[in-house]
């Protein structure tokens, strides 16, 4: 029988007010479709109308390696998409993700206790925080759904209203603040006709003249995140990283170049608690952080069923089956509340 306090070494590292890093998972839960279902949707539904004959060999070549079962980032690094061709992924990819974003927010109009981040955010705010940082890899709008339904100012970088600009945190006064760091973009972030980038509430449909604001899989991503918006978010992001006691990770897979560096420098370097739960860790996650020299680590996955979870800690060698969920960010709160 092992003598590991998890609960104990879960309420310290979050006693350290944690960023919390949201990941993929962390929307996967609600419902948010992953990365195979995007690359059905997008081998099924992108416009190829009018494309030069390049185009169309390149669009091919994408489709037959996502056949061959490439992974979706991987199939994007393998091709160099063209700026229309990639305009034209980067509508489908919005596409899909803003219709199940607007489903959820549905959903969460008749359910108020549908966030279990809202919850969490809440119970950090009980202390003396002023601002929590949440930073994200993911283009949808639940983690500011969650600070609605929490009563929390939340800033992404922008003025609030219907038509957002960007603004420095210093623009923004209030009592308490959740600061949303969405390093890919978001999926109300526009470039205008004015070629500035907005944020629109309430679209359904893309405007005419103006083109979604993320950053898909792919070269890309690294050529994008050099200009605005990105840095200042990414700037921002770091800034939050690097001042951090603590990291909470909810379904991040540690997969992003945007993130992991500062992230895991502080886990080494500077021993930074981090607690990670999630559905499945990923590959990198064990690499980097199980097989690797982070000293204080705390990560959680889902076990054979829901109401099973495998333990592994800093401070025990040895895995330890749970009979109960806390693999969930709704599992984890009875850990710390």
């Amino acid at each position: 029988m092992s003598d590991l306090n998890y609960q104990k070494q879960a309420q310290d590292f979050y006693g350290k007010a944690p960023v919390i890093i949201l990941g993929s998972g962390a929307s996967a839960a609600h419902g948010m479709p992953g990365m195979d279902t995007l690359a059905n949707h997008l081998v099924a539904n992108t416009d190829t109308a009018s494309l030069s004959v390049a185009e169309i060999e390149t669009w091919e070549n994408f489709c037959r390696l996502l056949q061959n079962k490439v992974d979706l980032e991987a199939a994007l690094h393998q091709v160099t998409a063209s700026e229309e061709l990639t305009s034209r992924i980067v509508k489908s990819t919005w596409d899909l993700i803003n219709s199940d974003d607007s489903k959820i927010f549905q959903k969460s109009l008749q359910n108020t206790s549908m966030f279990p981040l809202s919850r969490l955010l809440e119970h950090m705010f009980k202390s003396s925080l002023k601002i929590i940082n949440v930073v994200t890899t993911n283009y949808d709008r639940l983690a500011e759904y969650a600070c609605d339904q929490g009563r929390i100012y939340h800033y992404t970088g922008f003025t609030h209203g219907f038509c957002r600009q960007l603004a420095a945190p210093t623009e923004i006064n209030s009592a308490r603040r959740a600061n949303i760091w969405k390093v890919h973009g978001s999926l109300d972030w526009f470039q205008s006709p004015l070629e500035d980038t907005v944020a629109l509430s309430n679209i359904q449909g893309i405007p005419y003249g103006y083109q979604p604001q993320i950053v898909t899989p792919g070269t890309q991503k690294y050529q994008k995140t050099h200009f605005e918006p990105f840095r200042s978010i990414i700037n921002n992001a770091d800034q939050a990283l690097n001042e951090a006691g603590s990291y909470l990770c909810i379904g991040y897979g540690f997969n992003d170049e945007h993130i992991q560096p500062k992230l895991m420098l502080k886990c080494l370097r500077q021993s930074t608690p981090i607690t990670i739960i999630t559905y499945e860790l990923s590959a990198s996650a064990k690499k980097l952080i199980l097989e690797g020299k982070a000293q204080n680590y705390l990560a959680i996955e889902r076990g054979e069923s829901d109401d099973q979870s495998i333990v592994y800690s800093s401070l025990d060698r040895n895995p330890l089956k749970v009979d109960k969920n806390i693999w969930s960010l709704e599992g984890y709160l009875s850990l710390i509340m």
